[in-house]
């Protein structure tokens, strides 16, 4: 049996400093492992006992780091010896395989979303006139979606509700994680593309985790799927029967989440 477990990478199973969530003085902190490297600078973080269990559970079952990253952004992050045959990038708008991106996978989405929401360029229109000063950066990923990183702390308020709303009338939806607003085609999943790593596997089960509402498709179409006790599922309190809830937050619930993952993943 074929056991396909599809993970969230920033703030699920992978940590910057600043999203560490430790509250004890420094003795407590766990023994912690860089798994990302940024203009030579470390960046991302794993505990070392997390990184143990996520290559047991890469042996156990096919491993599929599933991210809203760019394949360029997904390439910077080390989390195997031995890289994952598939990665999904782009919130399901890149399919890689053995690290080089499917075409088929790529043309077909770019088909789906061409005919199901407005043009990119009417949402980074949109988003140049809404801009203020918090909007420190603004960015397009792949040629598919929008991005800021924005100055959390001066936000106006109803800020991101109203973009919200504005997107949702064009076939677009939006998500708050950490200091970036992205802006996604609603129809651009994480979830299809799942799915096709799940027909091309023959996968039988499969297992799912997440943080943030680009999630939600993922954790629903999974099994059993678990989210951490903080992000923005969380700030919503979304839940789901199926759906599990870490005790931890902050690093310490990605490696709840690696543990939970390989058990039901080992499991006969």
């Amino acid at each position: 049996m074929t056991v396909l477990v599809c993970c969230d990478l920033d703030r699920t199973l992978i940590y910057s400093a600043a999203a560490f969530g430790l509250d004890g003085p420094d003795e407590t902190m766990p023994r912690l492992l860089c798994v990302e490297f940024y203009q030579g600078a470390p960046l991302s973080y794993m505990t070392e006992p997390a990184a143990r269990t996520l290559e047991a559970l890469s042996t156990a079952a096919t491993f599929v780091p599933t991210t809203t990253r760019t394949p360029e952004q997904y390439r910077r992050v080390h989390l195997l010896e031995k890289p994952p045959s598939y990665a999904i990038c782009a919130n399901g708008g890149h399919l890689l395989v053995d690290g080089e991106d499917d075409p088929e996978w790529a043309a077909t989405v770019r088909n789906r979303v061409s005919g199901g929401c407005a043009p990119l360029a009417d949402v980074q229109d949109h988003l140049t006139r809404v801009s203020g000063d918090f909007v420190l950066k603004r960015r397009t990923a792949s040629g598919l979606f929008a991005y800021t990183v924005v100055d959390r702390a001066s936000l106006p308020s109803g800020w991101v509700e109203d973009l919200t709303g504005w997107c949702g009338e064009r076939g677009w939806r939006t998500s708050l994680q950490g200091r970036k607003v992205y802006c996604l085609p609603a129809c651009l999943s994480k979830a299809a593309a799942a799915g096709e790593v799940a027909r091309r596997t023959g996968a039988s089960t499969m297992l799912a985790t997440g943080d943030s509402l680009l999630d939600i498709e993922l954790l629903e179409a999974a099994g059993r799927s678990i989210r951490p006790a903080h992000g923005e599922l969380h700030d919503t309190g979304w839940t789901s029967p199926d759906t599990a809830v870490t005790a931890a937050r902050g690093i310490a619930a990605g490696e709840e989440i690696a543990y939970w993952l390989l058990e039901r993943a080992a499991a006969p």
